[in-house]
């Protein structure tokens, strides 16, 4: 898809996403289209008010193309402003989790990235509704990893080391979570240690949680861990390895209703949502626009 000549883009940046290494994005974008002529704006996230600020913004400057500056959370809360909207949504990785990003192989350099929002093409994308306010664009789950996204929002941990030692904790302590799931072809009753709701194939370290993950296929997994050793954990959070089968089932559906027999971690689009007893999810299919490279890639 080649860009129109003037075209109105609005970059949505959350300033905080991203560690020491983080990109300085507003002056690469402002270099980059110094001498182009689209009309690009800028809107800073504050974390007050964000969703009904980038409403306001979005009809204020009626852009064409809106653009994601930060992590999946950030990915997450602009996708819910643009669901079933004509606007194109594109991508910049700023985020310590960038699991959309690695799924639609954004690249890391950044002018390679920028060029994607001005020549990509459009890939319509499913999303997952959870409960009555939030959507699941690329990974949700109860349990184990929910449990780790809490502590690393806590900032509990930091680096290579610190997630080691909070992953052991976590396997010495081996919480089961008991779950009754009603799906399309699903009503069964399960202990696991992380059941996963999955538009996408993969976690942002490049870990394989859903092999056959699509997220244009009008349907989503459901992927339970009914067994788990370190080894595991490692192999499935920092590597691009595949989780052992035979540890793991996944049902593929268009709605579901999971229910725990007590409070579990909960974590959308890496955001900790705390303790919840009870997980809605339906798919709502090419519900959004995504610019992605104007290759083949492996979400179709």
């Amino acid at each position: 898809m080649k860009s129109p000549s003037n075209l109105k883009i609005l970059f949505i940046i959350n300033p905080i996403s991203g560690g020491k290494t983080k990109i300085n994005w507003e002056p690469i974008i402002h270099k980059y289209f110094k001498s182009l002529s689209h009309t690009i704006e800028f809107f800073i996230l504050t974390g007050k008010e964000d969703a009904s600020s980038i409403q306001y913004w979005i009809k204020k400057f009626s852009p064409e193309r809106v653009i994601a500056v930060g992590g999946d959370g950030t990915v997450s809360l602009v996708a819910q402003q643009l669901l079933n909207s004509s606007i194109l949504m594109g991508i910049l990785r700023g985020g310590s989790a960038n699991g959309m990003a690695e799924e639609l192989k954004i690249p890391a350099d950044p002018i390679l990235a920028i060029d994607i929002i001005l020549n990509g093409k459009l890939k319509k994308c499913d999303v997952i509704k959870i409960n009555e306010n939030d959507i699941c664009i690329h990974l949700s789950d109860l349990g184990l990893n929910a449990r780790l996204v809490k502590y690393f929002d806590k900032g509990s941990f930091r680096g290579m080391w610190g997630y080691a030692r909070m992953v052991l904790k976590i396997l010495w302590q081996r919480k089961l979570l008991s779950a009754h799931i009603q799906a399309d072809d699903l009503n069964i009753n399960i202990p696991a240690y992380m059941v996963v709701i999955a538009n996408a194939s993969k976690y942002g370290t490049g870990a394989v949680i859903n092999p056959e993950g699509l997220i244009h296929d009008g349907k989503f997994e459901l992927v339970i861990v009914r067994e788990i050793s370190l080894i595991e954990i490692f192999k499935m959070f920092l590597s691009n390895k595949r989780f052992d089968p035979q540890k793991v089932e996944i049902f593929q559906t268009t709605k579901a209703v999971i229910r725990t027999a007590r409070e579990v971690h909960f974590q959308v689009d890496g955001e900790y949502k705390g303790k919840i007893k009870t997980v809605n999810a339906e798919i709502l299919p090419s519900a959004l626009n995504l610019l992605i490279e104007n290759t083949d890639i492996s979400t179709g």
